[in-house]
């Protein structure tokens, strides 16, 4: 017969896992990744890095809830932040992606992808230099076409290319956040002759612990900057990436 002990254990073990199951299924999906169907065709040893761009499109910063990290055992609905009634509501603000946003996430890409067995990466050094020297021509291509351009270039069989959507950063600290870091980026891997062979996406804007339980747990239990947000994101994304082997 099972001790008492060993029935709330097993009581325990089941509530956690439901728990896990409702906080994976509530946080929605932060990464998508398409692989062509051409991609068998190829084959991909190096690829060139490309310095990531960011979107110049202003846009509208997210105030938000006051996220605040309480415990488990307390209602997001017992806590009354006393907001004046004769407050009037703020304006929406329109925000653009810093410029260092961009170099951020490059870097992280570039220290995760130069160690990766089986692949030769150029480094985003590397490329940037070839791109100045680059024609009038070359700059009315589209993105995908420039990479490829630069990747033939630099005798690369492919290029990675990204571009980071939305980058804000956290307004609080780890216990709590008005608005909650924000971020979001593409990256696309094109092929010397132009075939896009992979795109890659993440986007997060961190929730609190009653609303993403599972994602909350995996950034530590408090709310995270944007760079964590971004190394979280580019963790995530490479696990789709289909080139090369990550190094162990």
């Amino acid at each position: 017969m099972h001790s008492i002990g060993e029935a709330s254990r097993n009581c325990l073990t089941v509530t956690i896992a439901l728990l896990l199951i409702l906080g994976s299924a509530c946080s929605g999906s932060k990464v998508t990744a398409q692989t062509s169907s051409e991609l068998p065709r190829y084959h991909i040893r190096s690829i060139a890095l490309l310095p990531f761009t960011t979107l110049t499109t202003p846009q509208v910063r997210d105030a938000g809830d006051m996220y605040l990290s309480t415990p488990q055992s307390v209602q997001r609905s017992d806590i009354s932040l006393g907001i004046p009634s004769n407050v009037e509501p703020q304006l929406r603000q329109t925000t653009g992606v810093p410029a260092y946003a961009a170099e951020k996430v490059t870097q992280l890409f570039w220290s995760r992808l130069k160690d990766r067995q089986g692949l030769v990466i150029l480094s985003p050094s590397e490329t940037s230099r070839v791109a100045v020297k680059s024609s009038p021509e070359t700059s009315k291509a589209t993105p995908e076409a420039q990479a490829a351009q630069l990747a033939a270039k630099l005798q690369a069989d492919a290029a990675l290319m990204g571009q980071v959507l939305v980058y804000q950063e956290r307004s609080g600290s780890r216990m709590g956040a008005n608005p909650p870091a924000t971020v979001g980026f593409e990256v696309k891997a094109v092929a010397a002759d132009g075939q896009v062979l992979w795109v890659g996406n993440y986007y997060e804007r961190q929730k609190p612990l009653t609303e993403d339980f599972l994602g909350f747990i995996q950034h530590g239990g408090g709310f995270v900057t944007a760079e964590e947000l971004a190394q979280y994101g580019t963790e995530k994304v490479l696990k789709t990436f289909p080139f090369g082997a990550k190094q162990d």
